[in-house]
């Protein structure tokens, strides 16, 4: 065989696992010299496997702590998120490439302006204490997320004016303006539905495959099915356990042992050599990963100066953390959360490289005192890696003469007691589908999560303008001056957006990349199924 048909092999065994995209395996497929009708049919026989029913999951993931909560609105990491929808369904998932679908909204309507909404109940869904769904219950389940809420999905809402319950079929939802993307904001993960009335977090209710079992926060959630699911080829596992396991390399160990079929996280430093091992799968998500920031509160001295920003941003080698401590299986960040795949990312602004002479001159603009320190808060609570990004920073800072002090944090409870409380710290973001989520929601005045305290009103202004304008260039004009604004101006430094590396058993099927999270958009316990 030539390299092409070895690739096509490997690529044909991937398919089958569901771990190939349809247009990856097109590629590979053209590239060894097959036509496109054979290379279809071939790609459609990789597909065909039925789901099969029966068997424990166990996955170890990175993104739990010991003060996780079944409450969504608490929710900040992927543990949890995965963990709820085991238990509960969102009114609106995503597909493979990031396109908002009906989940327990089947299907809307909206008026012309975009400002009135009709979302039609999935018809006969039961939640687990044999309620069936109605329009109470999504009503109840949004408004946990309004008013008197710390829940980070409340600035995503402040948006909507009016909800009824047009029958117990429909839910009219009336937004303050118009807003072409608001189905996509329902896919928010923070919101699950529940029966009306719900307060129980220790009991979930909810009307997915799955019941919990049991719940020790920061170590290990249980689930087992509950029978009969809704979806049909989904909820396939009698039960699924959700270990927590901060450490890659400990992640890692535990997949190749066989102790856990799948993990996310990989570390970017050793997958090459896991990609080589015939009995793993590993699905790499490009450009889509996480968004890894150090975030400074403008609020909190020194950082309401603006130089010391600028000076920051400058004075971190992106390059040398990217080669160093993600293998290159990562894209440079651009000092906003914006990924180059949105299609309203700025591509007229310079990316933001390395450099210590002008990280030196905002330094001295900034008029501190001479021998002022600057503290960043850092712990593998906020990623894996972060301890590792921050050393490399502090080295390529200091030819700045910039003296930047790294302290190590706790693991345990980083969300709780550092995030967003710290005056400078690391912070990871996942994917948001649009660019209104992500501006809303990281940077807008009405959030919680605004965690660089960066509220600025004419930012707030283009935001809202911008979700009215049907004019697609002109809307894209909007998006480029806030992502301007943000980079120039704000508190966050995003200097990497890696790709996202999952690793699986053989015998794990029905997995594929997603737009917008590892483990297929968080969903395995739903999708997947074994061999």
């Amino acid at each position: 065989m030539n390299d092409f048909e070895n690739k096509l092999k490997a690529a044909e065994t991937m398919a089958r696992k569901g771990s190939l995209s349809r247009r990856d395996f097109m590629q590979l497929a053209l590239a060894a010299g097959i036509a496109i009708p054979a290379a279809a049919s071939m790609f459609s026989e990789t597909q065909a496997a039925e789901p099969k029913k029966g068997g424990t999951l166990r996955i170890g993931m990175e993104g739990g702590s010991a003060s996780d909560s079944l409450d969504p609105r608490t929710y900040s990491d992927s543990v949890m998120i995965a963990a709820s929808l085991c238990i509960m369904n969102n009114l609106v998932e995503f597909d493979a490439d990031g396109n908002p679908t009906g989940e327990l909204f089947e299907s809307w309507d909206v008026q012309p302006g975009a400002q009135d909404w009709t979302f039609n109940v999935r018809q006969g869904i039961k939640f687990s204490n044999g309620k069936t769904l109605d329009a109470d219950d999504i009503i109840y389940s949004i408004n946990l997320h309004r008013g008197e809420t710390k829940s980070p999905a409340k600035g995503n809402l402040e948006q909507i004016a009016e909800m009824t319950a047009l029958s117990p079929s429909q839910v009219s939802i009336v937004l303050k303006s118009g807003n072409a993307d608001f189905p996509a904001i329902l896919g928010d993960y923070h919101l699950v539905m529940v029966p009306k009335d719900h307060t129980d977090w220790d009991v979930p209710i909810g009307t997915g495959a799955y019941t919990l079992e049991s719940f020790e926060p920061g170590v290990r959630l249980v689930f087992k099915n509950r029978g009969d699911y809704w979806k049909p080829g989904r909820g396939n596992f009698d039960q699924v356990e959700i270990r927590n396991i901060q450490d890659p390399a400990a992640r890692t160990a535990a997949l190749q042992s066989g102790e856990v079929d799948a993990v996310n996280r990989l570390d970017a430093r050793t997958v090459d050599l896991l990609m080589k091992d015939p009995n793993l799968a590993i699905v790499r998500t490009k450009g889509t990963g996480n968004r890894f920031c150090f975030v400074s509160r403008v609020t909190m001295d020194p950082f309401t100066n603006k130089d010391l920003r600028l000076a920051l941003k400058w004075g971190i080698d992106r390059e040398k953390i990217i080669k160093q401590v993600y293998n290159g299986y990562a894209t440079p960040g651009n000092d906003h959360t914006l990924d180059a795949l949105n299609p309203y990312y700025n591509t007229a602004m310079p990316q933001r490289t390395y450099d210590p002479d002008k990280a030196a001159f905002h330094f001295k603009k900034a008029g501190l005192a001479p021998g002022t320190k600057v503290e960043l808060q850092t712990s593998e609570g906020a990623w894996g890696s972060a301890v590792d990004c921050a050393q490399i920073y502090q080295e390529s800072i200091k030819k700045a003469g910039i003296d930047l002090t790294v302290t190590k944090v706790s693991a345990d409870g980083y969300w709780d007691n550092v995030w967003l409380k710290s005056p400078f710290c690391a912070v990871y973001w996942g994917r948001r589908l649009t660019a209104d989520v992500y501006f809303t929601e990281v940077f807008g005045s009405d959030s919680s999560w605004n965690d660089s305290d960066w509220r600025v009103p004419e930012f707030d202004a283009l935001v809202k303008e911008a979700r009215v304008e049907l004019d697609d260039a002109k809307r894209k004009e909007i998006y480029f001056k806030c992502q301007e604004m943000i980079s120039e101006d704000g508190g966050q430094i995003c200097f990497a957006i890696t790709d996202y590396l999952d690793g699986y058993s053989p015998k794990v099927q029905g997995i594929r990349p997603h737009a917008r999270y590892d483990l297929d958009d968080n969903r395995i316990a739903e999708k997947a199924w074994f061999a």
